[in-house]
């Protein structure tokens, strides 16, 4: 829902009822992942997309009817192996699909969400999808330390609301989206009541490190992608916004001293493209003790056996060198800046969902991973 927010606000704002089609789960080989959008608005218009163009037109339709109802239905579209349903994916994939009316007065949060998500704080919205409740029943998690911590209620007490609560705050520091199944009194591993919990988590970071015309390209792909990238370099004359206009922030310190006071996660990318000693080697040897989804490294084969080398007699552990990925990127026999640019892109994603990197042609099985 990210992706529409904006456009969906606009009729939020100017009081306007519409339907919002959310993927809330799936199955087997789906082309778009849980949390994925698509709204209508009263005047027919269309943002975002739920399946990649397989089942929006049912969508549409039902989106319609769901607004002048006034009633939240959960749908599921796909094959499986012995159910035919009225429409299909070709990818041979199912998605069950939650498609709600919308307006200020249905969901008075919503303007507070959108902030929040503008400015980059945490909330997570949780829904009943399935079970004994209400479906569409909503429960907003805001940010720890604000106040109040929680509004809305799923209807089924305070137990529910509160395990929802737990769970919801550790989906959000994890940047999980998804569905999660408890009693009638929040119990745990049970199939009574199906909440969907969206989460907000800010947008995974990027640091790039060297302010060359690779990282411009690195820059690009990686806003493309969803992180909030920052380029960083020492040379002022090299590090200005003009030169990176595709990164949220252009910072000019030396990467090791701006990376040492920066705070990373599980899910940051670094990606050092210096491939200069007396910049690369400062800089990773913070990155490979700090928490990071991947770290990567620009140069020659040689240029990355003397980084090892000098790396080593820093002190670096071969645990913590194992981190390192270099050089930089996927096998695709790139030469200029935006080919490199594809193929550290073509690496994350890999390393993301646990894809080989080998041609789709010659692999079999499903497409989609994770």
């Amino acid at each position: 829902m990210r992706d529409i927010l904006d456009q969906v606000i606009k009729w939020w704002d100017a009081g306007d009822t519409f339907g919002l089609a959310t993927v809330v789960q799936t199955f087997s080989s789906a082309p778009r992942e849980p949390g994925a959008a698509m709204a209508v608005s009263s005047a027919g218009e269309v943002v975002g997309s739920v399946s990649g163009g397989c089942v929006e037109g049912a969508v549409y339709e039902l989106a319609g009817e769901v607004c002048a109802s006034g009633q939240p239905v959960l749908q599921r579209y796909g094959v499986s192996d012995d159910t035919a349903f009225s429409v299909g994916l070709t990818c041979g994939g199912i998605i069950d699909i939650l498609v709600e009316p919308v307006s200020a007065g249905r969901f008075p949060e919503l303007g507070e969400i959108a902030a929040a998500v503008r400015a980059g704080e945490p909330v997570a919205v949780a829904t009943v999808v399935a079970g004994p409740g209400a479906i569409g029943s909503r429960r907003v998690i805001w940010r720890a330390g604000r106040e109040p911590a929680a509004s809305g209620t799923l209807g089924a007490g305070d137990r529910l609301d509160q395990a929802v609560d737990d769970d919801a705050r550790g989906m959000l520091a994890q940047g999980l989206t998804g569905v999660r199944r408890y009693g009638p009194e929040g119990q745990r591993r049970r199939d009574d009541l199906s909440v969907f919990v969206q989460s907000f988590a800010p947008p995974p970071r990027m640091l790039v490190f060297g302010a060359i015309d690779f990282a411009a390209a690195v820059a690009r792909v990686g806003a493309f992608l969803g992180y909030r990238v920052t380029v960083c370099d020492a040379r002022p004359v090299f590090a200005t916004k003009a030169r990176f206009p595709d990164a949220d922030e252009v910072v000019t310190d030396w990467p090791h001293r701006y990376l040492a006071r920066t705070v990373t996660d599980d899910r940051t990318v670094i990606c050092v493209l210096t491939h200069d000693p007396k910049f690369d080697v400062p800089v990773l040897q913070v990155a490979l003790r700090a928490p990071a989804a991947y770290i990567g490294a620009m140069g020659s084969r040689r240029t990355h056996e003397d980084r090892l080398a000098r790396l080593r007699e820093a002190g670096m552990t071969e645990d913590e060198l194992a981190r390192l990925r270099s050089p930089i990127g996927l096998d695709l026999g790139a030469r200029t800046p935006e080919e490199t640019a594809v193929a550290i892109a073509a690496e994350l994603i890999q390393l993301r969902w646990g894809g080989t990197g080998r041609p789709l042609t010659v692999t079999g099985g499903r497409i989609h991973h994770g």
